[in-house]
């Protein structure tokens, strides 16, 4: 099982970059970085470094991370040009890099810049559109594609992705429409979760696999949860009392020990730590240790 990081991209990059290093050296796999362009907040005016140009540094500073989009909005650049960009990053990272992709939802940042926002049909069926497009660039010499919202025409991608095939992850528990893509084009795939809900989401995509015809070991499945650990009984149930909206891990660190080994017991690949709730500083880093020593043992 692997053990990623994943950096509030509100931080600036030379504290990100730290960050990286640390992580590198002390055992964990990969790291992550939201594709925004600023806070889903009514203040937007945060500094917020851009992910790929972020992605492209940290790879060509820091060895043997995985590096990838936790996850590309798919309506910010087109198919083409991000396959051209994954590939690049692909290479200047000697083959760690894994193109996260996902629909796009964050309203805001379509709105300040002129993006084209779409309902959410509209912009699932322009991601089931690019991830063909992105294979096709991949794996052919040249490629043509005519569909409702993107063409290509003879067009070549070159070089070619150090990885074959560069892992396209998909973002996202859509049971209906975003599992099927999922099912019918991603390598790896992602979502926020407990144990309980990835067991629920991981059955729904199983049978999507299999009518597609598509055998569902071919899908790394990765998780993404708060991490909030402590021996500080009170500070636990507090934060187990406060009703928060996204997936947590929550425990002492014996007791978010055995949560993992259930995300493994249940098929998970890959587990993905964000640091949004560790605190800064030696705090921060003093947890991640903790984390990646007493409770995976590296």
């Amino acid at each position: 099982m692997r053990f990623s990081f994943w950096p509030n991209p509100s931080q600036s990059y030379e504290d990100v970059l730290k960050l990286a290093l640390h992580v590198e050296q002390t055992g964990w796999d990969g790291i992550w970085y939201a594709d925004h362009f600023m806070a889903n907040a009514p203040d937007t005016s945060t500094p917020w470094p851009e992910a790929w140009t972020t992605l492209a540094a940290i790879g060509a500073t820091v060895p043997r991370l995985r590096l990838g989009t936790l996850v590309m909005g798919n309506t910010y650049r087109h198919p083409a040009i991000v396959a051209k960009m994954a590939a690049t990053l692909d290479h200047i990272s000697g083959g760690r890099a894994v193109l996260g992709l996902g629909s796009g939802w964050q309203e805001n940042e379509h709105k300040q810049y002129g993006i084209p926002f779409y309902t959410v049909g509209e912009r699932l069926a322009r991601l089931d559109e690019a991830c063909q497009v992105i294979k096709l660039l991949f794996n052919e010499k040249k490629s043509d594609f005519d569909g409702r919202f993107y063409q290509l025409q003879d067009a070549s991608l070159a070089p070619k992705p150090i990885q074959n095939p560069l892992p396209l992850l998909i973002g996202g528990g859509g049971e209906k429409v975003t599992l099927k893509i999922t099912a019918k084009y991603a390598d790896e795939w992602n979502v926020w979760g407990d144990v309980d809900k990835l067991r629920a989401k991981m059955k729904i995509l199983d049978q999507h696999c299999a009518d597609v015809g598509r055998d569902p070991k071919e899908i790394k499945r990765t998780a993404v949860a708060l991490l909030f650990m402590s021996e500080d009984p009170e500070y636990l149930e507090r934060t187990r009392n406060s009703n928060l909206q996204q997936a947590t891990i929550i425990g002492t660190p014996e007791e978010i020990r055995d949560i993992v080994a259930e995300y493994e017991n249940i098929g998970v690949d890959e587990l993905i730590v964000p640091d949004f709730t560790l605190g800064t500083g030696n705090k921060k880093i003093d947890t991640l240790d903790q984390f990646i020593n007493d409770v995976v043992g590296r």
